[in-house]
């Protein structure tokens, strides 16, 4: 086995990914806690560190450049905690929840937070059902299905979260016009923010933004509008017969 494959810091060396040697640290002891569950129920096949550096941490650190400061994040479908915990550990500014439907995935995902002493939340659940009593900025989803299930599976939540950040390859071309063909991008847009080469594939990954028209993908701080003059929306003044009020006479008191 070569050394970039015995070691997390020589693998991401060779890729010339620099991190602080506290998140290196933590990031190796994800590994180990992974790989170990790993023997017992299947949650990876990147199971030497420079397989797990070229796809996981290069799909990790590409979506931490396109979230904003303490941002509410919801993993979808988090399997092994690729990308949710690494983000956890890349991006400790984050507001994190896991969710995995499948309850022995999501008791190993427990385990492996409460081991690495993250500030991430674990749910056993469907996404979308978390989305019905809560709210994010940002989904991010990775292998986890086509673009028309989980557009079918959004589309009734899209007023509690902002956008969806979905890790896609190739195919995404193909699964575009699939949704397209549905109707399930009306009202949405769907616009390519990232693509890289991943090391030791031929096909190039992407990173696509999915959120409703009316928004816009750059965060900026609401502005409020300035209260218009009374004057400007006056009516245009109509003359009315005057009436004469009735006068009222004061009582005298007794």
């Amino acid at each position: 086995m070569d050394d970039q494959q015995k070691s997390l810091p020589a693998a991401l060396a060779l890729r010339k990914i620099e991190l602080p040697e506290a998140q290196i640290g933590l990031i190796a002891r994800y590994c180990e806690l992974l790989w170990r569950w790993n023997e017992k129920i299947n949650l990876t096949r990147h199971t030497d560190f420079q397989t797990f550096v070229d796809r996981d941490v290069t799909d990790t650190l590409a979506l931490a450049e396109l979230l904003d400061d303490g941002q509410r994040v919801l993993d979808v479908g988090s399997g092994g905690g690729v990308p949710g915990i690494l983000l956890g550990i890349i991006r400790p500014d984050l507001e994190i929840t896991l969710s995995e439907s499948v309850g022995k995935k999501a008791r190993v995902l427990e385990d492996i937070v409460e081991q690495l002493g993250l500030p991430i939340s674990v749910r056993n659940e469907r996404a979308e059902d978390i989305l019905v009593r809560a709210q994010f900025d940002t989904l991010t989803i990775r292998a986890v299905a086509r673009l028309k299930k989980l557009l079918t599976w959004f589309r009734p939540h899209r007023s509690a979260f902002g956008r969806l950040l979905i890790v896609k390859g190739p195919a995404w071309v193909e699964e575009r016009g699939e949704a397209r063909h549905h109707g399930l991008l009306k009202a949405l847009r769907l616009r390519r923010l990232l693509s890289y080469k991943t090391e030791g594939m031929d096909a190039e990954s992407v990173i696509l933004e999915i959120s409703r028209e009316n928004d816009r993908s750059e965060k900026k701080s609401p502005v409020k509008k300035p209260l218009k003059k009374k004057t400007a929306t006056k009516r245009p003044f109509k003359k009315r017969p005057f009436k004469k009020k009735p006068s009222k006479k004061r009582l005298k008191k007794p």
